[in-house]
């Protein structure tokens, strides 16, 4: 049974950082692209940023410079490592792993963690 549980979250204040770790289990976790979305309220959940098995990512532009994504394959677990966060970086942020996928697929599919509250606010 494959599950991915999200780790992380927070509140925080303009400018501040925050680590977000999804740990996976059930996989084989060196084969699937990792990825990030988030879901801001009222809003449709977006791609923030993606990372292939053979580790090529992408991002999405507003996160670009401040937002890193990785992966430990020994540890089964990725990544989302959250500088300069802004008051628009407020959502609930989501895992999802795909085998053999690539870092941002038209249609994302695959396993889903349950979301972690990231909020941004002084």
């Amino acid at each position: 049974q494959v599950q991915l549980v999200e780790s992380g979250g927070g509140l925080v204040q303009p400018g501040e950082s925050l680590r977000l770790s999804c740990a996976a289990s059930g996989i084989t976790f060196s084969t699937h692209a990792v990825r990030w979305y988030r879901q801001a309220p009222g809003k449709e959940r977006a791609f923030v940023a993606g990372m292939t098995a053979s580790s090529i990512t992408l991002y999405t532009e507003s996160v670009k410079g401040r937002f890193t994504i990785s992966r430990d394959n020994a540890k089964n677990t990725m990544y989302l490592q959250m500088n300069s966060l802004r008051p628009e970086d407020t959502a609930v942020y989501y895992c999802n792993s795909e085998m053999y996928g690539s870092a941002c697929p038209p249609v994302p599919r695959g396993s889903w963690g349950q979301g972690t509250q990231v909020t941004v606010s002084s």
